[in-house]
């Protein structure tokens, strides 16, 4: 996967390959379009085995598959991508897989950050970077340093997340900087999440069939739209998305309150 990373209080940032700078689509598109999704990649072992390839194979696709709807998000004008590719309770997979995971990774950045940072891909990333080899931490930290300035799109990826952590960590951080808890209020303790700077997604979805977050972005999608599809990530192309954003368009999102009806 193509990314440049910053880290800020637990947040790095990274950026990925696109084609072309087209601003718009030629497909018509509901309204309106989210802000910010972030995606659960589910699937990709699944989408391996049923082919007699070995799960990392999944992965790869799975790493291809970004490129594709990073590239369409930015088509639509989406500013925001947070993509979980690594959890925290992921480190109990298998060692191989694990492995594997992590030289993905390098891999992808050293590929694709330039075309990422060309197209004006600005990379973050969300998580802990304890844990992680020290050479990967670096490609981290410098992916996100390259694309710092680039506005076009942010891809946010979620390596060695998770929400809880997320939240213990910010809390690390408030009382480390002397916030005064009396006077905490949501905005405040927002500033000290991974997250800080980005808006809370308006759209999560999952692909895979599951129903669950899994522990993903559990303090900034209190208020998203969830879509989910039995459709294995590395599949989830461009009309899969469309269909994600016509489904969001539909919704009515009341934050709590009661809409009162139009008259006619």
């Amino acid at each position: 996967m193509p990314a440049q990373i910053e880290q800020v209080n637990g947040h790095t940032e990274k950026n990925s390959a696109l084609t072309g700078r087209e601003t718009q689509s030629n497909r018509s598109l509901p309204s309106p379009i989210p802000n910010h999704i972030g995606i659960i990649m589910d699937g990709n072992g699944r989408w391996a085995t049923e082919r007699g390839l070995p799960r990392i194979a999944g992965h790869h696709a799975g790493v291809e598959n970004v490129r594709r709807i990073l590239k369409q998000s930015a088509k639509y004008g989406i500013k925001a991508l947070t993509i979980y590719a690594f959890s925290t309770e992921n480190w109990q997979r298998p060692l191989d897989e694990v492995n594997g995971l992590m030289r993905l990774l390098g891999l992808t950045i050293q590929r694709e950050l330039n075309d990422l940072h060309k197209n004006g891909v600005r990379i973050l990333h969300s998580g802990q970077l304890e844990g992680i080899n020290h050479h990967l931490q670096t490609q981290i930290r410098r992916a996100i340093d390259v694309t710092q300035h680039n506005d076009r799109v942010v891809l946010n990826v979620a390596f060695n997340y998770g929400g809880r952590a997320e939240i213990l960590d910010a809390v690390r951080h408030a009382l480390a900087a002397g916030v005064n808890p009396n006077e905490l209020t949501e905005e405040i303790f927002s500033q000290y999440m991974y997250t800080s700077g980005l808006p809370d997604p308006d759209l999560i979805i999952r692909t895979g069939g599951e129903w669950r977050l899994s522990n993903f972005l559990i303090w900034q999608a209190a208020y998203a739209e969830y879509y989910t599809t039995p459709t294995y990530w590395p599949d989830f192309d461009e009309t899969e998305l469309d269909k994600a954003l016509a489904e969001y368009a539909r919704r009515e999102r009341r934050f709590g309150r009661v809409l009162e009806k139009q008259k006619p």
